[in-house]
């Protein structure tokens, strides 16, 4: 899923191409700009705000957000989960990582950092609100926390629904295969970092988010997925591919066999060569 680069990093091979970059203060990735929107009301009317959160976003970029519209100092919101009760499943252990569901919620003068994860959590329980699926094994049966996990991947690796879908498939078959995801979101999360290269230091870190040196899921989310990515882990396209490398931006080649992805990879060398600036 990966190749040397003279430069001695690995190249990101396994996702698109996405660019991070900074916006009011909060660190987006992907083509997806979105800050919290304050809205004034007319007149004497209470103060109205909207707190907008992306696909994708991870938990710590949310809570800042939530500290800058209820203009809170920074860190009010994470130290805020040791009390909050958010009806999260078992499995997450009191990290809502993946349960802050992506949406526009309206905020009001009494909100509190525990109100608005609340309401996060909530909207979450309702939108995966359906049990298990089987979609990634005939066998087995998947729960909803495994689900949200594959799919926060997903959203971290593919900007089309039509890719998440390919995705989810890559990802189902290397889970039955044994084999390790080597995806490289995971270990960018695992570093609370965004970037398009992964050093060959990085895939020997020592943590259960490194999925080129642990094979299954990471033990949590990733990020917070949306609809779209949920809907193509339950429903994946068919097919044998296991690797995936976005060549250029919309072009993203899935293969079923190591020689036909170093193929898309020598392509994905070349465009990047011939992109990068002139020295």
């Amino acid at each position: 899923m990966e190749t040397n680069t003279p430069s001695g990093k690995r190249t990101r091979l396994t996702g698109p191409a996405r660019v991070a970059f900074v916006v009011a203060g909060a660190i987006v990735a992907g083509a997806v700009v979105a800050v919290p929107l304050l809205i004034l009301t007319r007149g004497d009317e209470p103060r109205q705000v909207r707190l907008v959160i992306p696909e994708g976003w991870r938990a710590g970029q949310i809570y800042r957000a939530v500290d800058k519209a209820l203009r809170l100092p920074p860190g009010s919101t994470r130290k805020s989960l040791a009390k909050a009760q958010l009806g999260l499943p078992q499995e997450a252990h009191g990290n809502p990582e993946g349960y802050l569901f992506p949406a526009t919620y309206p905020l009001r003068e009494n909100s509190t950092p525990e109100s608005v994860l609340q309401y996060m959590v909530d909207t979450a329980n309702k939108r995966f609100k359906g049990g298990t699926t089987t979609a990634g094994s005939p066998r087995t049966a998947m729960g909803v926390y495994r689900t949200v996990t594959i799919a926060s991947i997903v959203q971290s690796e593919a900007a089309t629904s039509q890719d998440m879908r390919k995705v989810a498939r890559v990802i189902f078959n290397r889970l039955q295969r044994g084999m390790p995801l080597q995806m490289d979101s995971t270990l960018n999360y695992a570093k609370d970092r965004f970037t398009l290269d992964t050093s060959l230091d990085d895939t020997r870190m020592d943590s259960p988010y490194n999925s080129y040196r642990h094979t299954g899921l990471p033990p949590t989310p990733i990020a917070n997925p949306g609809s779209d990515a949920m809907r193509a882990v339950l429903n994946p396209t068919p097919g044998d591919w296991l690797f995936f490398v976005t060549v250029k931006p919309g072009d993203t080649r899935f293969a079923s066999s190591y020689e036909e992805h170093l193929r898309n990879v020598r392509e994905f060398n070349r465009e990047r060569a011939g992109a990068a600036p002139s020295k």
